[in-house]
């Protein structure tokens, strides 16, 4: 079977009557459509994942592709026996298809990384010694932290998109001669916000200088395109892009990465070693270095063509909920959301909300025993972020989290909604006990216990 025919869903709805149906008219199915978790009343429930903004469940057409891959599964280059050169030809073409979802150019190197934390910590390698840094402190950890302290420059929350592109301007003017990058992240892991990416390309542009997007919230809900934007280079996680096996990757300009020492250093990364010398590849291969996560690869590139097919149905559904989701909070008394730019600004399906009287790890504890429902809670590897949104709340900076995706359904939004209105105005059900392994209700039936499975 070859592995185009397998990147998409089958056809033939009778194939899952039941997971075509919870899926949604025209997006991609997931594995975990039919998840069923334990309540501590003893009753079963189908899985409300609002947490898709931490790690997306699988796509039916990634585990297809990952699964006719398999039993041919060989090391890449350098062999010449079938499964190698087979396993070889699927590598490199899941290579261009994260090269088309992103709207490369024809120069722009694709260098497959763990997930965005490490393709970011890459491009820091990467960085001209005298490079400045620009960096917004909205930023997810992983686009905040990886650049030299001593030349970074960290901009304050911006409170609107056009006092974003004015900060990144005026932070340019000031910046020392040489080679210069801004850092900014599509959309928000906090708020859902989307950033003014354009408009602070083309201010970086028009100061000589370079400009990488973080786009592991953005790429799942809509298009990124390296050339229309004029960014240099893009970094994203598969686990986002519901291909969770592992893989990301770096996507952008070739000459700082030629330039580099290898990010890795080990076979793949070498042209040539003698006694004394070493030369290394260039290329993707430079930073490549060891047996690469091959099914990683193609789990990522089945994701980004599942995803490209149906953008526009994926980008419909989301929104969609989004808007109930957002409504339903708003009209509950106690509940605060949380934006950096405004109600009205533009931003994909993530809402951060506290609950007045509550802390965030008992209502996330809550709406799991209780309702069925998977939400994140905490900072959110945001910091600084989640510091400046909830300045002077009681809860201690830390706030809950929802994140949409194509494993949510209406009902999930209603019960959400439901269930947020049931916490603020009468509280939990049950006691709740919070120790060092998280929040759980003082009674609880059910048996947590993960199932050994190998």
């Amino acid at each position: 079977m070859s592995i185009l025919s397998i990147l998409e869903p089958s056809t033939n709805a009778s194939a899952r009557p039941a997971v075509t149906r919870r899926a949604g008219g025209g997006v991609p199915a997931t594995v975990a459509a039919d998840l069923l978790v334990p309540l501590a009343d003893g009753r079963v429930t189908d899985y409300a994942n609002f947490d898709h903004g931490a790690s997306a469940p699988c796509l039916e057409s990634v585990r297809a592709a990952v699964e006719a891959a398999l039993p041919s599964y060989a090391s890449v280059h350098r062999g010449n026996g079938y499964a190698s050169r087979i396993t070889t030809q699927w590598y490199e073409r899941a290579r261009a298809e994260v090269h088309s979802f992103v709207g490369a150019r024809s120069g722009d190197q694709v260098v497959f990384t763990r997930q965005t934390t490490d393709a970011l910590n890459l491009l820091a390698r990467c960085l001209p010694t005298d490079a400045t840094v620009i960096v917004f402190e909205t930023e997810h950890h992983a686009a905040l932290l990886p650049w030299p302290t001593e030349r970074t420059v960290r901009l304050s929350a911006p409170e609107s998109p056009a006092a974003a592109v004015s900060a990144v301007a005026n932070a340019l003017r000031e910046a020392p001669e040489g080679p210069r990058l801004v850092v900014v992240t599509g959309a928000s892991n906090v708020t859902g916000e989307i950033f003014p990416i354009a408009e602070i390309a083309a201010v970086a542009k028009a100061h000589g200088a370079r400009i990488c997007l973080d786009a592991a919230q953005l790429a799942p809900h809509r298009p990124v395109d390296i050339a229309a934007l004029e960014v240099d280079w893009v970094a994203l996680s598969g686990h986002k892009l519901y291909a969770p096996y592992g893989a990301g990757a770096l996507v952008g300009r070739a000459d700082w990465l030629d330039a580099a020492q290898p990010y890795l250093a080990g076979g793949g990364a070498t042209a040539a070693v003698t006694g004394d010398t070493t030369i290394w590849n260039e290329g993707p291969a430079r930073h490549e270095g060891g047996s690469p996560n091959v099914i990683g690869a193609i789990a990522l590139a089945a994701a980004c063509a599942a995803i490209a097919r149906h953008r526009d149905a994926i980008e419909q559904h989301e929104q969609l909920l989004l808007a109930r989701l957002r409504e339903g909070l708003a009209d509950i008394p106690g509940v605060t959301t949380y934006s950096l730019f405004g109600a009205d600004a533009d931003r994909v399906g993530t809402v951060t909300f506290t609950i007045d009287g509550l802390t965030s790890t008992l209502v996330s504890a809550a709406l799991s025993a209780e309702y069925g429902i998977g939400v994140r809670d905490g900072k959110f590897c945001a910091h600084l972020l989640t510091a400046h949104l909830l300045e002077g709340s009681p809860t201690n900076f830390t706030a809950v989290r929802a994140s949409l995706g194509l494993g949510v359904t209406r009902e999930h939004v209603e019960r959400l909604i439901g269930a947020v209105r049931t916490l603020a105005t009468q509280g939990p059900k049950s006691a709740y006990l919070e120790s060092a392994d998280g929040c759980q209700p003082v009674t609880d039936p059910r048996d947590l216990t993960a199932p050994h499975i190998w």
